[in-house]
């Protein structure tokens, strides 16, 4: 069973950075494609960004040219490198193993609090 568990969240300034990490066990990390979600107060959950077992990335419309989602296989990890955060950016922040077109989730981690103050 793939176990997820992330972590680096926190409370940042609007215009900081903070890294997520996903760290994943139980599984071959390598050939799955993983994703970043997020849920703010009284909204529903959305794709953050996803990557493939290629590397290859997708992003948000809200978060392209400052998310930066990358894996490092060998420690079986999947990072969220945000930078110029926003208030709007504040939400917990789910790791999710996903199907290639990120329809289907195999696994979740339990979420991480990003607090982006003003």
């Amino acid at each position: 069973q793939v176990q997820l568990v992330e972590s680096g969240g926190g409370l940042v300034q609007a215009g900081g950075s903070l890294r997520l990490s996903c760290v994943a066990s139980g599984g071959t990390f390598s050939r799955y494609t993983m994703a970043w979600y997020r849920r703010a107060p009284e909204k529903q959950r959305e794709l953050v960004a996803r990557i493939n077992s290629g590397g290859n990335p997708i992003y948000a419309d809200s978060v392209k040219g400052r998310f930066t989602i990358s894996r490092e296989n060998a420690k079986n990890t999947v990072y969220l490198q945000m930078n110029s955060l926003k208030p709007e950016d504040t939400a917990i922040y789910y790791c999710a193993w996903v199907d290639s077109s990120g329809s289907l989730s195999f696994a979740w981690g339990q979420g991480t609090q990003v607090t982006v103050s003003s």
